[in-house]
């Protein structure tokens, strides 16, 4: 048996898994994130390892011999946030979220400098680690010289299971402190925000094991002893293990909270410039590229909330078929943006509101949006020298036909929905913990799944979506100019 954990934004899910794959089970436990002052986004390390004793022992009870032949653990998690430690391993602040901007001035300082960008292949996103932390030095001087290490968020629940301060390429390659071409820290991007590589982790790929669980540990979660913990991946890069997107041409486009556009690439071809994220693949030789919208189902779940109506009522409302842009537009900035614009104070916004437009116009162009926003990211993405032959969709919003055949439509390309299952970052974990345990290869295990439907473009409506999408373009520099 082996165990996937996906340390989520809202929630831990824990999924239990055989040597073939099947699912057996899967539980969840959720937490708090709180935001204390605006741009601000912080959880507790601690509400993580509670919410992780919660899923185990959700199963125990449920499946105690399942549980009791686990050889293997993996760990997928979001991205780019800030655990402090001091020298004994305790964290010093709250985790500083992936999703937290207060670093938006140390950012843009770490960009211009000499060298940052060649080395780490990327912009440096306010939303990464090392600002975060330049922000801390900044700001909290006292704790930032207690610093001892810093993880990032699996990070630290693979040091609460093991006691091995590890992290690997993919997560690690999210923090400005990665060589990403070289797979390794680098001494310039770590003395650029006045870090050093002790106070850095050791690295694996992501399918490598870091060690057993501690049997104190163990003992608490009722786990064997002896079980393998994998180093496990950063959330996309796990959720194309998930789905089998190891190589070029492979990718998936996530309707999450955030939207993701995603690649796996067979070399390194960064170009920072593009706002698209250059990364480590969890497996080695791999890379992958994504572009990152930050409100994708958060867009819609924020319309639902004030016209006071769910997500999916407001969806299926438009019917399972597009058939033409709206007249109405809308741009999904509503935290920000990451491709193309590395833009973290632009706010979103409707234009050429009709006195007659009601609920299902609004839904209409906020789900065109999001879309006219995720081909901005493909757009972005072949200027790389990336190419997608297709796509799987994943995430909440793959439920809408709607929505899907309307991504199909403005990539021209087609987009296929698995078959009901387990495809996502929980799965991809779980992957990478046979690997790491059995020592299998991870061409052979992190196959593709098996095919629902495939979604084509709507070839007779593409014209008219293209001057749509051309609008769409034009209006971000002058919501810019409006809001500043």
């Amino acid at each position: 048996m082996f165990v996937g954990l996906d340390l989520g934004t809202s929630g831990l899910r824990a999924l239990l898994i055989d040597a073939s794959q099947n699912v057996i089970a899967a539980r969840e436990a959720i937490y708090d994130t709180t935001r204390p002052h605006s741009g601000w986004s912080e959880q507790t390390q601690s509400s993580w390892i509670d919410a992780c004793k919660d899923v185990f022992a959700q199963l125990k009870a449920d499946f105690p011999h399942e549980v009791a032949a686990i050889k293997g653990i993996g760990i997928s998690g979001h991205m780019h946030g800030a655990n402090l430690l001091d020298d004994t391993g305790t964290p010093l602040r709250p985790c500083m979220m992936w999703n937290d901007t207060r670093s938006v001035d140390q950012a843009a300082k770490l960009d211009r400098t000499p060298n940052v960008r060649d080395l780490s292949g990327n912009i440096v996103f306010p939303g990464f680690t090392a600002p975060k932390v330049a922000w801390v030095a900044d700001n909290e001087p006292d704790l930032f010289e207690k610093t001892a290490k810093v993880l990032l968020p699996k990070d630290y629940l693979n040091f609460w299971f093991t006691g091995v301060y590890a992290s690997d390429m993919s997560d690690s390659a999210g923090t400005s402190w990665l060589d990403v071409g070289t797979r390794n820290w680098s001494e310039t991007l770590l003395a650029a925000s006045g870090m050093r590589a002790d106070q850095m982790p050791a690295l694996f790929e992501g399918s490598e094991a870091i060690g057993p669980v501690q049997d104190t540990i163990a003992a608490q979660l009722g786990l064997p002893k002896g079980v393998i913990v994998a180093a496990g991946a950063g959330d996309n890069a796990a959720a194309a293990c998930g789905i089998g997107a190891l190589n070029e041409g492979d990718g998936f486009v996530s309707l999450g909270t955030s939207g993701v556009l995603l690649t796996g690439r067979g070399a390194y071809a960064p170009k920072p410039e593009s706002a698209v994220h250059t990364f480590c693949h969890a497996v080695p030789g791999r890379w992958y590229q994504m572009g990152v919208i930050l409100a994708a189902t958060d867009s819609l779940n924020w319309l639902a909330k004030n016209l006071g109506q769910s997500p999916a009522d407001l969806s299926k409302a438009l019917g399972d078929s597009i058939s033409g842009p709206g007249t109405m537009r809308f741009l999904p900035y509503l935290s920000g943006e990451r491709t193309p614009h590395n833009d973290a104070e632009i706010r979103g916004a409707f234009l050429n509101i009709d006195i007659n437009a009601g609920p299902e116009a609004l839904t209409q162009a906020v789900l065109e949006g999001v879309a006219f926003a995720l081909r901005d990211n493909y757009e972005a993405l072949k200027s790389t020298g990336a190419h997608l032959d297709h796509l799987i969709a994943i995430g909440g919003g793959a439920q809408s036909p709607y929505w899907v055949e309307l991504i199909a439509t403005l990539l021209d390309l087609p987009v296929s929905l698995p078959e009901a299952g387990e495809f996502g970052a929980a799965l991809g974990a779980a992957r990478l913990a046979i690997c790491a345990a059995t020592g299998a290869d991870p061409e052979a295990v992190m196959t593709k799944p098996a095919i629902g439907t495939t979604v084509p473009p709507r070839s007779e409506l593409r014209d008219s979506y293209e001057t749509a999408y051309a609008g769409f373009v034009k209006s971000y520099p002058g919501i810019k100019a409006l809001q500043q």
